[in-house]
């Protein structure tokens, strides 16, 4: 089976299964079937064979990215304009998405860069709350009820034949922690290594954007174990 097809099949399977508190609503956009023939779309074109990749993993998606286009960190305008693949969604640009496709630019661009990375997150569903992005950490209950499934999405994605020689964290502070403790116990990966996350880059050090994509680059290039 094609990555391609390993990876639209885990997203047609994906379902939390668990009571989730008060007021926290799940974002799962494959469930839309236009949104899906995006996905398709996207995974067919840069997923299509069995070669290898190595795991870029984030928090959970947002409400204006990988929530809306089913795609981690890739919003509706990213979707057009670099992966040439149009679509009728507002067109409005997401922070983390920004600064991911410079640094894919920074590094050839979409098909070379998706050759060898595959993104996804913790939770490969998103939350809200109150109309408002939630991460999974936010709630220590949320966090609690979802480890199953955060598990078995992990195990799933390995499945796809992903290498676990290395898996690059965005986020240095509470998704690193997490991810690290995870690891500890059940040993998915022999090396984690964490990147500041996109968001936190594009919000507050805006000013060192071009220091932060060259930190990227070289990260993502010299630990390709």
């Amino acid at each position: 089976m094609l990555l391609s097809e390993k990876i639209l099949t885990f997203f047609k399977q994906l379902k939390i299964g668990a009571e989730l508190p008060a007021d926290v609503e799940i974002l799962n956009p494959y469930n839309d079937k236009v949104i899906f023939q995006f996905c398709e779309q996207f995974y067919n074109k840069y997923y299509s064979d069995e070669r290898e990749r190595h795991l870029i993993i984030g928090i959970n998606p947002g409400r204006l990215g990988g929530g809306l286009t089913g795609i981690p960190f890739t919003d509706p305008h990213k979707l057009e304009s670099f992966c040439d693949i149009p679509n009728t969604l507002r067109k409005k640009s997401e922070l983390s998405a920004e600064f991911i496709y410079r640094v894919i630019s920074a590094m050839g661009g979409p098909e070379k860069f998706y050759t060898n990375f595959y993104f996804s997150s913790v939770s490969p569903l998103g939350f809200t709350m109150n109309g408002k992005n939630l991460n999974y950490y936010d709630l220590p209950k949320l966090q609690s009820s979802i480890k199953p499934f955060i598990e078995k999405c992990m195990n799933k994605q390995l499945g796809f034949g992903l290498n676990r020689n290395v898996c690059f964290i965005l986020g240095e502070e509470k998704n690193n922690s997490f991810i690290q403790k995870l690891n500890r116990e059940f040993q998915f990966f022999k090396k984690l290594v964490p990147l500041p996350h996109p968001r936190f880059i594009m919000q507050y050090k805006r000013k060192k954007l071009k220091g932060y994509v060259e930190q990227y680059v070289q990260t993502l290039q010299s630990l390709q174990l």
